[in-house]
């Protein structure tokens, strides 16, 4: 007999007939990298039992849009427009000759820092994301290398590519916004994505697998996006592509090609099965219609883009299209629990009380995005799917009759206690085996900081950091 593990807990959220169901005192019992029983109780033999008490046993959550660097977007909370914070690039930084703010060491660091944060907020599946306005122009595969040994130690689930563009935005002082390009860069970049993605794709077991990570709509040609299109869907690998999300997109997308972002990508040919596009608070009724026509996949997103008073319009009219909707976490921090509570609010704010319900925002978290990659064994625990599992302590808080709805009430990232995936323990009482999360904060941090420091230099008019970045209040003298 291969070695079992039985889970017991107060609450399981289990699957059945193609739906969550919950199993109250119920069991799990994993059977090397997958969930062999689910339910009220197990009679066969087992090699360990762990008794998590008033907690959650639930399926690990899959984030198409997860935080893959020390996220600048914070920076820009109480700091606008994004023009004048260093957000877009200004002439003359272009003029100088745009430059890594990084080095190798610290971006492969990064990269495994927040896969860390990714676990410990019980993020099984992970599609990684980061901010290109920091880079000389798109991610390395050197650094996506060191991502996959990364994910393959911590245990990480991921789909990795890296991200490549034809072009950017540059801004001059009035904030006069356009757009620069370089396809030459941009299909080479592509190559370069495309050979890593031949190379990693089903490494470490079949957790590691390839994705296609175009930037943004309005910093892509035509051909990069066909060519991307035709790769993917000859190797059968997701494409993610943010969308949608803001007015200056939607303008350089109109002075460009004439129509939206979406019904561009529709007309060239790109818009297909294995879309997963990141926003959409910024598409029309039109363009909502082309991506359910297509089978594409909504990447719900709803703390980053609350951040900057936007909302999805709305969750409950997506999804009344048929659109499936998966959730990314796109910011700082990774809880993919404090999305789903913002996701509620944000779609209860746009649509009333009665237009949502828990269940649909926590099957998004689950089972929309192991729809949006095709993968009928994530998202869910059932017997012969992967055994992807977040354990969520609900002892310190106060609980409603449901464990859902407590989820969505009173729990955060911080009460994920301990994480399986693919059958492995990658953190027990939230501590990662190999990660000193103390040191790796304070290594993050001094980074940052440095980063930081570095902003006037590529900020429109090249203020120092004090007027980038004010502060809420006078700072009293010492």
């Amino acid at each position: 007999m291969q070695g079992r593990t039985l889970l017991t807990a107060r609450w399981v959220i289990g699957h059945r007939d193609g739906h969550h169901v919950v199993h109250e005192n119920g069991v799990v019992v994993i059977e090397g990298s997958q969930v062999l029983h689910v339910g009220a109780g197990f009679h066969g033999e087992v090699t360990r039992r762990v008794d998590y008490g008033e907690a959650v046993i639930s399926p690990g959550f899959i984030d198409l849009d997860a935080l893959s660097d020390l996220d600048t977007t914070i920076l820009g909370y109480d700091n606008g427009p994004a023009w004048k914070k260093g957000r877009v690039w200004p002439e003359s930084y272009i003029a100088r000759g745009p430059y890594e703010m990084y080095t190798p060491e610290e971006l492969a660091f990064q990269k495994r820092h927040a896969f860390a944060q990714l676990i410990r907020n019980g993020i099984t599946t992970a599609l990684p994301i980061a901010s290109l306005f920091y880079r000389e122009w798109g991610e390395t595969v050197a650094e996506f290398e060191a991502a996959a040994a990364a994910a393959e130690d911590l245990g990480l689930r991921v789909y990795l590519g890296p991200a490549y563009r034809s072009g950017g935005q540059v801004t001059d002082e009035a904030g006069n916004i356009r757009a620069v390009f370089d396809e030459a860069r941009g299909l080479a970049g592509l190559a370069e994505a495309a050979d890593f993605a031949q190379r990693i794709d089903g490494i470490a077991g079949g957790r590691i697998r390839a994705m296609f990570a175009p930037d943004r709509i309005e910093t892509c040609t035509e051909t990069l996006l066909q060519r991307t299109a035709e790769i993917a869907t000859e190797m059968g690998a997701p494409v993610r592509q943010h969308c949608s999300q803001s007015p200056v997109e939607l303008r350089l997308v109109r002075e460009q090609h004439g129509c939206a972002p979406i019904e561009w990508l529709s007309r060239i040919g790109a818009l297909r099965g294995n879309w997963l596009l990141p926003h959409g608070t910024q598409a029309t009724e039109a363009e909502f219609d082309l991506i359910a026509g297509a089978g594409a996949t909504l990447v719900h997103c709803p703390l980053v883009a609350a951040r900057h008073g936007g909302m999805l319009r709305s969750f409950p009219k997506a999804r009344a299209k048929g659109i499936n909707i998966g959730l990314g976490t796109d910011t700082h921090p990774a809880d993919m629990i404090l999305n789903m509570q913002i996701g509620m609010m944000t779609a209860r704010l746009a649509e009333g009380m009665e237009a949502i319900r828990s269940e649909e925002m926590f099957d998004a978290a689950t089972l929309g995005g192991a729809q949006a990659l095709n993968r009928a064994d994530l998202g869910r625990l059932a017997p012969g799917a992967k055994a992807d599992i977040a354990v969520i302590d609900l002892s310190h808080t106060l609980q409603t009759p449901d464990p859902v709805q407590t989820i969505m009430t009173g729990a955060s990232g911080r009460d994920v206690r301990d994480v399986f995936i693919d059958g492995r323990q990658v953190m027990t009482d939230g501590v990662i085996p190999g990660v000193d999360a103390t040191a790796d904060a304070a290594r993050a941090q001094a980074q940052f900081d440095r980063l930081i420091a570095r902003y006037p230099d590529r900020t429109a008019g090249h203020p120092p950091v004090h007027e980038i970045f004010t502060p809420s209040y006078e700072r009293a003298a010492p």
